[in-house]
């Protein structure tokens, strides 16, 4: 079981792989608009991105990567913060937009997620070293949660 690290609670990594609750959801996007979505997370100060497969949590703090396309893959490009990898946008049914309550602390995330409403993978907001979310990232997730991802 993972446990507190440098100061990030780690609540979101107890979160399972499973489908999100509806209860949970308010919004949901098309998979078609996950390459603008990663490109807008690109501009975001830190997020957390957890990978959850097979039992082990995989997790990264900090500035999203941007990318591109090539070869049928949105390849993150590998930044200062050693995070990169290749997303098959193809596998992207939907992106649910979760706001809830975990252990009595406000949780917001974006959950990619594929045909069958399983999570390939989520972004949650980042927090300061406080623990507070940061602020202008709650506002661009309640716009984008308002009224869907606008064109750029």
């Amino acid at each position: 079981m993972p446990s507190q690290s440098e100061g990030f609670y780690v609540e979101e990594l107890v979160m399972t792989q499973q489908t999100v609750e509806p209860s949970e959801v308010a919004t949901v996007l098309p998979g078609s608009q996950a390459q603008a979505l990663m490109t807008e997370l690109a501009t975001w100060r830190n997020t957390t991105t957890i990978v959850i497969v097979a039992g082990c949590v995989f997790e990264f703090k900090g500035v999203f990567p941007a990318g591109s396309i090539a070869e049928g893959y949105y390849n993150l490009a590998l930044g200062e913060m050693g995070f990169s990898g290749h997303i098959k946008l193809q596998a992207i049914e939907s992106i649910r937009l979760m706001e809830r309550k975990h252990r009595g602390t406000d949780s917001f995330a974006f959950v990619f997620e594929d045909r069958k409403g399983q999570a390939i993978f989520k972004v949650y907001l980042g927090r300061d070293d406080s623990h507070a979310i940061h602020p202008e990232q709650l506002e661009q997730f309640r716009q984008i949660k308002a009224n869907g991802l606008q064109p750029a």
